[in-house]
């Protein structure tokens, strides 16, 4: 099976928006499409109209859109905002974040946790509340079928003692996931657009990922691409 790559982008906000902008006409250049992990609230403040207007030209474009959470406030213990929560919690944060998001004039029907951290009840939750696709770490969960497709995330690692490794390793766990086929899927925080090490490792990763064959794809297509499980 050939390989489909996704790329997301996660983070953002004003501050990160010109750096947003620039990886998507790269991406555009490549023919790569994104898939936008949008979180309504960050520290109990608003998006500014200039991030959703661009968010929402990127959809309009062909980039996919998925709920990214609703504040990114950890649970008790410091885990991931979705990381622990049962069914009831996480159900409540999703009727929160879905409001958010219709005030802003989106509909999202396709669902990445904060730190890509998913508890079995967020799962029961996302079902219930009509999400038809949730992410974690390692798999693609199509929740009206039950079909999960497997792939990890390929991101940076966080610090910059470890920049140049997470480089490298970023690029070398990419192409090797292409060559294998399958699910491909690159995470980008756009904080990390800021430096140029990272920016350029994560365009080498898309460039590699073509090299072996990977085709473009979002969140959204998986379940169209991947019509059936991998092993």
């Amino acid at each position: 099976m050939s390989a489909c790559l996704v790329v997301s982008l996660s983070g953002i906000g004003i501050r990160t928006l010109h750096r947003c902008v620039e990886l998507a006409d790269e991406l555009d250049h490549r023919g790569v499409a994104l898939s936008l992990l949008f979180t309504p609230r960050v520290a109990g403040s608003g998006q500014p109209s200039v991030v959703v207007d661009w968010v929402r030209r990127r959809r309009d474009h062909g980039d996919a859109l998925l709920l990214h959470g609703f504040d990114h406030v950890p649970a008790p213990r410091r885990r991931a905002e979705f990381g622990s929560l049962p069914a009831h919690e996480a159900g409540l944060r999703l009727t929160a974040a879905n409001r958010s998001m219709e005030r802003l004039g989106f509909e999202v029907d396709s669902f990445a946790p904060a730190r890509w951290a998913l508890s079995p009840g967020t799962l029961t939750a996302l079902r219930r509340k009509g999400f038809v696709l949730g992410a974690d770490a390692t798999k693609v969960h199509d929740l009206r079928t039950g079909v999960v497709h497997k792939g990890r995330v390929h991101g940076m690692a966080y610090g910059e003692r470890v920049e140049p490794w997470s480089c490298f390793a970023l690029v070398l766990g990419v192409a090797r996931a292409a060559r294998r086929g399958g699910l491909v899927r690159l995470a980008v925080e756009a904080a990390d657009l800021s430096r140029p090490g990272p920016r350029r490792a994560i365009l080498d990763a898309v460039d590699i990922a073509a090299h072996h064959g990977a085709e473009s794809t979002t969140y959204s297509g998986v379940t169209q691409r991947l019509a059936v499980p991998m092993s």
